[in-house]
């Protein structure tokens, strides 16, 4: 008998950015009760399982990853009994629940770090990365912040730098030394006791530092814009020690019931594939973002599927990406009319699929005045804001047409503006248009829900005969279900299609226009401009 997929291998993952999404209590920053209030919207949408980004106490000097206590919550987000209480709801609607970990560096307000600080021979000393200035009195070596400048910052007191890859708050844990993990694992099974269902793990590739401190070499294919870029990170990323750790964070949720792991990571393929653990150990997933990262072109995407399909290990379960908190929204990179295309490819490729809140609604990147940036690296390299700049995709949920988009009462300031064309893009407005992006994004979840085919089939290539266009064929593995040919017009133009060797007719099931219906014969006939289709063969 063929095992059953899991919960995680079949079904769709839907990130919330907690301040963005539902603000309950007028304070203008979403809240866990605000998220509550939301739930039959999250149903509607057929996904299985909701990440929220962090809520742990911090400063939030970078947004909740800095994070001051691991196993709290901070304040603007509500109580532990509200969390506890949403947990419970989201479980009663047959809902999981999976919650950012963030082990790579704490708040420099953690109490780790206070005690790591506070002098030379203090026992945590060492449980982060501290170093002895150059022999001029600066930085060890020439590591770089993600967030600009060095990465790292002299201590006074003690007469040391200490490390941090993002802002100047966030020490990085030391995990060669032995009390690191042991006690990041005590933080995973607190959550994991409360019934949480997995972790999306922060920068997970980063944990491991050279231990000889060596200097980064340049790299020779920097584009001259973000400094970050200009060293080629070896000795700071994607070391060989970090696959012990994730394998000791693996066993951890080994020991509960269909808990998961997926790992924010960014390589390419070959190297990414190491995080699925030579015996399937480490991540469940390591997360695919490379369609966030390619050229919107059919046969660029066509490449790059069929060479990840080609790189996943045997038995690995695939997953996509279009969008996250730290990536310009779908909508703004490839236009309104491609995201219907794009969430169509999300949704019908083999894997598993994660969606960015908004998504559903085609949610483009807000407007940010200089006056209103808060993003760090926006904040500190304000002449390349516009490039690195991560608040356009934070703007708060779009619910209706009223002021301030349903998201916040009429009297509160929302932390970031709402975007402008939320009158006419929200929730309100496209639940009663038949044929909005909403309804088509329920549609398709739906389709993709009701057959084995999409959720657990095979995916094979299929010759278009047209380079603006992608196609591929997705059928049940069991023999059980309907198969189907997915069709993707890249082009604001019309597009002639020839597919060979599947038959002469099909039948429209579903068109991104919700409108496009019948039969179709597969010799010769045209797409539309930005239209894709789910044929059934």
């Amino acid at each position: 008998m063929t095992q059953q997929p899991l919960w995680w291998q079949k079904g769709i993952i839907y990130q919330i950015y907690p301040r963005s999404y539902q603000d309950s209590n007028n304070d203008g920053i979403g809240d866990l009760p605000g998220i509550r209030q939301r739930l039959d919207h999250l149903q509607s949408l057929n996904i299985d399982a909701i990440w929220l980004s962090p809520i742990y106490p911090s400063p939030m000097h970078d947004f909740g990853y800095d994070v001051a206590d691991y196993v709290g919550i901070n304040p603007l987000f509500g109580t532990m009994d509200d969390f506890d209480t949403l947990l419970a709801d989201v479980h009663a609607r047959g809902l999981k629940l999976i919650i950012d970990l963030v082990p790579n560096h704490t708040s420099d307000e953690h109490a780790w770090f206070q005690e790591s600080r506070s002098s030379r021979d203090n026992p945590k000393r060492d449980w982060y990365i501290w170093h002895d200035p150059a022999p001029d009195g600066g930085p060890p070596n020439n590591w770089r912040s993600f967030f600009g400048g060095p990465a790292w910052t002299f201590d006074k007191a003690t007469g040391q730098y200490y490390l941090h890859q993002f802002v100047t708050q966030q020490p990085e844990l030391n995990y060669r030394h032995p009390d690191v993990l042991p006690a990041m694992l005590d933080v995973m099974r607190f959550w994991l006791d409360k019934g949480v269902d997995g972790f999306r793990v922060d920068v997970i590739w980063l944990m491991i530092k050279d231990a000889q401190f060596r200097n980064e070499p340049p790299n020779p294919d920097w584009d001259g814009v973000d400094p970050f870029n200009s060293h080629r990170h070896i000795y700071t990323q994607n070391m060989p020690e970090v696959h012990d750790l994730i394998r000791q964070m693996r066993a951890v949720l080994d020991a509960y019931d269909e808990r998961m792991m997926v790992g924010e990571i960014y390589l390419p393929y070959d190297e990414l594939m190491a995080y699925y653990g030579p015996n399937f150990d480490e991540c469940h997933m390591p997360f695919n973002f490379h369609l966030i990262q390619a050229k919107w072109q059919a046969q660029n995407i066509r490449q790059l599927v069929n060479s990840y399909e080609a790189a996943l290990p045997a038995g690995a379960t695939p997953n996509w990406v279009l969008g996250n908190h730290d990536q310009h929204r779908i909508a703004t990179r490839v236009g309104v009319d491609q995201a219907r295309v794009a969430n169509m490819l999300l949704l019908t490729l083999r894997g598993t699929p994660t969606t960015y809140y908004g998504e559903e609604l085609g949610m483009v990147d807000g407007h940010i005045p200089p006056a209103f940036i808060q993003d760090p690296p926006a904040v500190n390299q304000p002449e390349i804001a516009h490039i690195i700049g991560r608040d356009p995709e934070r703007t708060p949920m779009q619910w209706d047409g009223s002021v301030n988009a349903g998201f916040s009462g009429e009297t509160a300031v929302p932390w970031l503006p709402v975007a402008d064309n939320y009158k006419t893009i929200n929730v309100a407005a496209q639940n009663e248009d038949l044929t909005s992006m909403l309804n088509f994004y329920r549609a398709l979840t739906q389709l993709r829900r009701d057959e084995p085919a999409l959720h657990v089939g095979s995916y094979q290539d299929v010759e278009a005969n047209n380079e603006n266009v992608l196609a591929y064929v997705r059928e049940s593995v069991e023999g059980n279900g309907r198969s189907f040919l997915i069709l993707l017009n890249f082009s604001g133009e019309p597009q002639q299609v020839n597919i060979k060797d599947l038959g002469t007719t099909t039948r429209i099931i579903l068109a991104t226009d919700m409108q496009r219906t019948g039969e179709l014969a597969l010799a010769n006939f045209t797409l539309a401009p930005n239209q894709g289709l789910i044929l059934q063969l």
